[in-house]
């Protein structure tokens, strides 16, 4: 076939009108347009006054009106401005070229570089895992918290949330953990915290040395719901993606109650009525689907996910951490009154649970551990009447065992933010003092 030929039989192809809405309406968040078949989930460009072109996903429709919501702040946007519609958006590459990396929920660069690739496809919504194919956590995993790895062990492919209000030391704990626990890659999402949080994190919790195996997926508070949305969940598939590679990977998510707040914005938006503390039913609903996207898969790998969870008022009711609790397979409880009495880091280890330790871990551990719980709640317990004189030694032989226990007790439990206490020998102080 000549070139003429060739070129006469694209005419064909050639698309002599581009299909385009309009936008009708600005709603807050929300965006309407009309004129244009849209589906639900697809990507979209808004033309804004100056020409530009502004990023939004299709977030439901109601007859012929599409919901929009644009991904960065609309502005110069117009009444009649055009809408029109993406082909599927491109996916995007991964490799060792995202090591070291800042992110934001669209995979684009926040560092100032060039736009991360790689020679892998990634999806960017996290793949539901067949439960049955999951590889058991069996395997304790080390965090170098003192507390944690003698009376909470985490497994190896376990999900944990670290429940607190707000200035109890979530992000401090989690940092310890980021420092002390030995993994291939460690993916950070800050979904929704402050801005000044990015920084720090990168230049004094990682430093260096973790920054050069670590990926951070950032979404300030500033940014949109749908940003925060879309961050969280590519945080999630960038540690499946190399969970399935075979490496152990530590993700982090700091945190999943802004995750839920980011939904309750969008949820809101479009007209769905609030349920439990002013939250919508669907902000429940996408929890259990994000975690179970964490967790081992049948590959050689393990992906442990670690959320922060926030508790309004220092309530650990709150509906949010409700539902995490139910989904998750343990929680940290962090005490404002221990934080506030110098205690750190601030677990109150009666209120927490790892569901995965008796997995991961030697009966006589298991046992030590029980003791040292029993102890500890016993003194809790008596603690209120030491100062009125209501306690009198002799009376109960569990009780004097107790406070005779406390100083002990109480020095096992706290440790330096710098401090590293590694698996054997916290296991080792807690087997010596259970024994005491």
């Amino acid at each position: 076939m000549s070139p003429l030929d060739r070129a006469l039989n694209s005419i064909e192809s050639i698309s002599l009108a581009r299909v385009s809405g309009r936008l009708v309406r600005v709603k807050g968040l929300l965006l309407e347009s009309v004129g244009c078949q849209l589906a639900v989930g697809q990507y979209c460009q808004i033309e804004e006054s100056g020409g530009t072109m502004l990023d939004a996903q299709v977030v439901g429709f109601d007859r012929d009106v599409t919901f929009l919501m644009s991904f960065k702040s609309p502005g110069g946007l117009t009444a009649g401005a055009r809408v029109f519609p993406q082909e599927k958006k491109r996916a995007l590459m991964i490799g060792a070229d995202w090591m070291g990396r800042v992110i934001n929920g669209l995979g684009e660069p926040l560092d100032g570089k060039s736009a991360p690739g790689g020679e892998y496809p990634l999806n960017s919504q996290p793949e539901p895992i067949n439960p049955l194919l999951r590889k058991p956590v069996d395997t304790p995993l080390d965090t170098g918290v003192k507390a944690i790895n003698g009376l909470l062990t985490i497994g190896k492919g376990q999900r944990v949330g670290l429940m607190a209000g707000s200035g109890v030391g979530k992000s401090v704990l989690l940092g310890m953990i980021t420092r002390s626990t030995l993994a291939d890659v460690v993916v950070v999402g800050l979904i929704g915290e402050r801005g000044r949080e990015v920084n720090e994190f990168i230049y004094h919790t990682l430093q260096a040395s973790g920054m050069a195996k670590s990926i951070v997926v950032a979404a300030p508070a500033d940014e949109s719901p749908l940003m925060r949305l879309k961050a969280a969940e590519l945080c999630h598939a960038v540690a499946a993606h190399f969970r399935d590679s075979g490496k152990d990977v530590l993700l982090l998510v700091d945190s999943l109650t802004r995750y839920a707040m980011a939904q309750r914005e969008i949820a809101l938006s479009l007209g769905e009525p609030p349920a439990t503390k002013g939250y919508p039913p669907s902000a429940f609903g996408i929890i259990p689907r994000l975690v179970e996207s964490a967790g081992n898969s049948g590959a050689s790998g393990s992906m442990t996910a670690i959320y922060t969870v926030l508790a309004e008022g220092d309530d650990q009711q709150d509906p949010i951490v409700d539902c995490a609790r139910a989904v998750l397979d343990g929680h940290i409880v962090l005490s404002r009154e221990l934080a506030e009495s110098g205690h750190y880091p601030a677990i109150d280890i009666a209120q927490s649970i790892s569901r995965c330790m008796a997995q991961v871990t030697e009966p006589a551990h298991q046992q030590a551990g029980r003791t040292l719980k029993q102890r500890y709640s016993d003194y809790m317990a008596i603690k209120p009447l030491i100062p009125l004189g209501g306690y009198v030694a002799g009376a109960d032989a569990e009780v004097d065992k107790a406070v005779r226990m406390q100083p002990a007790m109480m020095s096992y439990l706290r440790q330096g933010k710098d401090e590293c206490s590694p698996l054997a020998r916290s296991v080792s102080e807690l087997l010596a003092l259970s024994q005491a």
